[in-house]
């Protein structure tokens, strides 16, 4: 069905995106995962029973118009707040508007934008009135609920999750901006992919750079497109979810051995502005946590890069980062150390204060040599094949094994010479 639009444009002073919002939930781009019929949106509508939810994605995927349309489908009346300028005296208003409304039979959708701007007092403002039906609640972010909503809140909404518009969604954006123009955009192919590129996902900017285009004169290349628009600055706020996705991308990305995804994402955060100081911090770390001793010169390719930066700073210390995120993701991993460290300590709490054994204590007293401190001590180096084989645990503790070595990389030598020591162990213990 072709979505309803004027013949022509009636208010060309209003901004294209407002004019062009749709008016039925059918003409909404981009997310029918959530409004087609057997998507949530589409049943809860098909039932006549809207829930509270929560509507969280990225800017411009059509949060608000979802709402407003949402209230027009539940014949609800629609009662809009900004988080940014409301407090709890205008909530307040708005309960009593809505109580007022339900005693005539008229149920209200109350939507929230940005409502993770709310503290946790004023969420807890909407229990009662999301609880005892006097309004719907329709909340907006493009912040992770999880972290920005309060439990009572989201135990009483249901979180749906709006995707960034995808090629298609924007092509059909550019469409009706075309339509309800009465001309086409000045553009070339290659120009016309660049401007969706550039809008990276979110429409109301899509339609923003269209209407910076001139409305007559040459067609657009790809080359002329830059001079009359900008491209999108990217979504990562160094503060919120953004910051740990893309970490956590980067980070999986050397722990899957995979150098071209993780200078990918090494570069979308240096995109974004993120302080390099902080990823080579995390280098440093992965070098321990996921390299250990398959390469014991991991660790120091990451101080490397990071003593580098902090010499040269941005954009040529950079490059050192880059290098060491290619060797971290190509050298050979290993949690052995990891993982031995932490039944180490698990061991370590659960033994209590147990003391060294004697032979392996100093004594610079009499007294402490008369105690037996460091008495049948044995010095290694003077030992055959350099092993002794002394018991290191404390003498009311069994010998227990933390490092179980791999077999990858450097690690394999030590997995090797690990053995050859039990053996000797074991057989010094047997003689």
């Amino acid at each position: 069905m072709e979505p309803t639009l004027p013949l022509f444009d009636e208010e060309p002073a209003r901004p294209l995106a407002d004019r062009l919002r749709p008016t039925r939930l059918e003409d909404v781009v981009g997310q029918d995962h959530l409004l087609a019929a057997d998507a949530p949106l589409g049943r809860m509508i098909a039932q006549h029973r809207l829930c509270s939810a929560i509507l969280w994605g990225p800017p411009g995927v059509g949060k608000t118009t979802i709402a407003r349309l949402l209230a027009d489908a539940a014949g609800l009346a629609f009662a809009p707040v900004s988080a940014t300028f409301s407090g709890v005296a205008e909530l307040r208003k708005v309960f009593a508007a809505a109580r007022s409304r339900r005693s005539v039979g008229q149920g209200t959708l109350l939507f929230v934008d940005e409502i993770h701007r709310f503290n946790r007092a004023q969420q807890d403002s909407f229990l009662p009135y999301v609880e005892d039906g006097t309004v719907t609640l329709i909340g907006a972010t493009t912040e992770n609920p999880s972290f920005e909503l309060n439990g009572a809140l989201l135990s009483r909404t249901q979180v749906l999750v709006l995707k960034r518009l995808d090629e298609s969604a924007l092509s059909t954006l550019l469409d009706r901006a075309e339509h309800l123009t009465g001309h086409p955009l000045p553009l070339d192919d290659d120009a016309r992919r660049a401007l969706i590129a550039m809008a990276d996902g979110d429409g109301r900017y899509l339609l923003n750079m269209a209407e910076q285009l001139p409305a007559s004169g040459p067609v657009l290349d790809t080359a002329a497109l830059a001079g009359h628009v900008q491209q999108r600055a990217p979504l990562y706020d160094k503060a919120q979810e953004g910051h740990y996705n893309l970490i956590s991308a980067l980070h999986k990305a050397m722990r899957g051995s995979d150098p071209d995804a993780a200078l990918y994402w090494l570069a979308r955060m240096l995109d974004g502005g993120e302080d390099p100081l902080f990823i080579a911090r995390r280098l440093t770390r992965f070098a321990n946590e996921d390299i250990g001793m398959a390469d014991p010169h991991a660790v120091q390719q990451a101080l490397a890069a990071w003593d580098v930066y902090e010499r040269l700073g941005s954009p040529e210390g950079e490059l050192a980062i880059a290098q060491a995120v290619v060797y971290l993701a190509t050298a050979p991993k290993s949690i052995a150390v990891y993982r031995g460290f932490t039944r180490a300590g698990e061991s370590a709490r659960r033994t209590g204060s147990l003391m060294p054994p004697a032979h392996i204590l100093n004594a610079p007293t009499r007294l402490m040599k008369d105690l037996g401190y460091g008495k049948d001590y044995a010095y290694d180096p003077d030992a055959t094949d350099g092993f002794s084989g002394a018991d290191y645990f404390p003498e009311a503790m069994e010998r227990e094994t933390y490092y179980t070595p791999t077999r990858n990389g450097y690690e394999s030598q030590i997995s090797e010479r690990l053995r050859h020591w039990t053996a000797l162990r074991a057989r010094r213990r047997s003689g």
